[in-house]
C-alpha cells in the first residue's frame, strides 16, 4: 500500500502539543483524507479526564476532525489556502466513544461545500473498528 506524502502534515497551524493528526493514511487534496492520532497517554489534560480512568475528551475527537478537514481544505489545488482558517461552527455532533491511552484514532473528513471563506465538511472517527464520532463543520477564513 501506497502511503500518501505527508507534507501536508506541516500546513497545521497549531503547535505539536495541540495537533490531534500524527499520519496521512489517504489524502485526496481537497476532496478527503483519512489519518490517524495515537493517544500517547502522557498528554496534559488525561492527569484530570478522569483520574484513573483517562479518556480522549470528546470535544478534542471533534477537533481531530476538523484539523483534518483543515489539511484537506487547505490543500486544494485550485483553490488558494485561506489565512487563519479556524473552526466556527460544529453540526449534527455524536460523541459515541472515546479512545484510551495507547488506542489509535482512525479520521476521516470530505469537504462537502465551500462558500465564499466558508468551508463544510463531514467527519468521523473510529477506534478499533468502532465509530466514535460523527460530526458536521465548519471553518472560516480569510482569502489571501
Amino acid at each position: 500500500m501506497n502511503l500518501p506524502d505527508q507534507q501536508p502534515l506541516t500546513t497545521l497551524p497549531h503547535g505539536p502539543e495541540f495537533r490531534f493528526v500524527d499520519r496521512l493514511l489517504a489524502f485526496e487534496p481537497g476532496v478527503s483524507g483519512t489519518a490517524e492520532f495515537t493517544l500517547r497517554g502522557d498528554e496534559p489534560f488525561l492527569r484530570g479526564h478522569f483520574p484513573g480512568e483517562p479518556l480522549l475528551p470528546g470535544v478534542l475527537l471533534v477537533e481531530a476532525a476538523a484539523q483534518l478537514a483543515g489539511l484537506v481544505a487547505q490543500s486544494d489545488p485550485t483553490i488558494p489556502p485561506l489565512s487563519g482558517l479556524k473552526l466556527t461552527a460544529i453540526r449534527a455532533a455524536k460523541i459515541l466513544g472515546s479512545a484510551r491511552p495507547g488506542e489509535t484514532v482512525t479520521l476521516h473528513a470530505r469537504v462537502t461545500g465551500r462558500m465564499g471563506n466558508l468551508v463544510q465538511a463531514q467527519a468521523t472517527a473510529t477506534v478499533r473498528g468502532t465509530l466514535v464520532l460523527q460530526c458536521e463543520v465548519t471553518l472560516a477564513g480569510t482569502a489571501g
